[in-house]
This record gives structure tokens, C-alpha cells and sequence, in this order.
């Protein structure tokens, strides 16, 4: 079978896995999908998002730090940014509001290139950082010769031996091709990744025994973007 009709049908089975999730974070990557690729099953995601915070769950303040990813409008309160404890987080949320808030002069070298030179899951967030950063900040300069780094760094962490997926990978490649360098990721890993679709849709494995929603958003994200390339 062709491999984009595996395409096909595994982004329909990963979008049936996400009925009813209640997940918050998955549901701004939702979101984030259904305004990139217009998925009449993720209109409601942001909604749905809020309903959950409604409640509310006891990770409010950094859910509610995070919510731009799906509205830029997000009404921020400054103290909220205390919840965001995490280095990787600080990071991210750095970018996502650098419009608003600005950057610190030492942004790029104490928070941004350390993070990329960590590794791993530092090194997928110094990504997105950059993704973000150029989203919402738009002048936001940086040197080409790091983002060229950043991305073939990301790209090492795949294609070393693409025919494995891990969670790590998955954010890696997905973030390649949101940033719109898909063409770094070979197309041997997009195809360990169709072979390794759970039957529930999804990818990995959660405490509950059916399938992470982590990586399988991630999968998904990458999935979504491979069928334009």
C-alpha cells in the first residue's frame, strides 16, 4: 500500500484516539492542529480546554500560562508565572510571550543555547522556543548559524537510528517539521512510525495501559505535516 494512504489512516485513527480527551495539554496541541490543518474533529478543542479549567485542575495557574498556544489574546496574570518551575517550561514560555514580555539580554546564551546544547528533551524545547519566538515576536533575531545547529542537532537525534521510535524522537521530528524542516527527518522514521501504531490509534504507553497521549500528539503533529511534504 502506498504510503500515503497509511498516512490517511493512521491520522484518522490518531484523531479517534483524542474523542473525549479531557487532557489538557493535548487539547492545546488540538487546537493548534485544527488551526493549522483545519480538523473539523479539534473545532471545539479550545472549549474543551477551557471546561477542564473550569473545574479546576490543580495545575490551573501554568495551564492558564499556557493557554496561548491556542488563543493570543490570553489574558495573562502575571502571577500565574510563578507555577512555571521547570527550566524546559521557562523556556517555552519565554518565546510564547516574548511579544508581551520581552526577552532578557541573557536569554540566548543563560536559557536558549544552554538548553540546546543539553540534549534531548532540552534540546526538542530549544526547538519549539525558536518556533514560538518566530510566531509571536516575528523581529526576533537570531544567529543563523545556531538555528542551523539546532535543527540538524534535532535531526541527530532521529535519523542515528531511524528505524526506532521513542517519545524523544517523535518530539524531535514533529517539531522539525513544524519548524518547516520536515526534508531533515528521514522518511525511514515516518515509516517506523505508521508501523508502530497501537490499535488504539496512539503511541507509547500510559500507567493505564492504553497509549500516551504525549506521544501520541507528537506522532500525530508529525503525521499531519508529513502528508504535505
Amino acid at each position: 500500500m502506498p504510503i500515503e494512504q497509511d498516512l490517511q489512516g493512521a491520522i484518522a485513527t490518531a484523531i479517534g484516539f483524542f474523542a473525549g480527551s479531557r487532557e489538557p495539554f493535548a487539547l492545546l496541541w488540538l487546537d493548534v492542529m485544527h488551526r493549522r490543518f483545519e480538523i473539523p474533529q479539534f473545532a471545539d478543542a479550545l472549549e474543551r480546554f477551557d471546561r477542564v479549567l473550569a473545574e479546576p485542575p490543580p495545575e490551573l495557574p501554568l495551564l492558564r500560562v499556557f493557554r496561548r498556544m491556542a488563543d493570543r489574546d490570553n489574558p495573562l496574570r502575571l502571577e500565574d508565572m510563578d507555577s512555571v518551575t521547570h527550566p524546559s517550561d521557562r523556556l517555552v514560555v519565554c518565546a510564547l510571550y516574548c511579544d508581551r514580555l520581552g526577552l532578557s539580554p541573557s536569554f540566548f546564551a543563560d536559557m536558549l543555547d544552554k538548553a540546546a546544547n543539553a540534549g534531548g528533551y532540552y534540546l526538542t524545547h530549544a526547538l519549539l522556543a525558536v518556533i514560538w519566538m518566530r510566531e509571536y515576536g516575528g523581529d526576533v533575531e537570531l544567529p543563523a548559524a545556531f538555528v542551523e545547529n539546532l535543527y540538524r542537532a534535532n535531526a541527530a537525534l532521529i535519523n542515528a537510528d531511524a528505524r526506532t521510535v521513542s517519545d524523544v524522537k517523535l518530539e524531535a521530528a514533529a517539531f522539525l517539521h513544524f519548524a518547516g524542516q520536515g526534508a531533515l527527518v528521514e522518511r525511514t522514521f515516518v515509516e517506523s512510525v505508521l508501523r508502530t501504531q497501537a490499535s488504539d490509534g496512539g503511541w507509547g504507553k500510559s500507567r493505564d495501559g492504553r497509549s500516551d497521549w504525549h506521544a501520541t500528539i507528537l506522532a500525530l503533529l508529525l503525521l499531519l505535516h508529513a502528508t504535505r511534504n
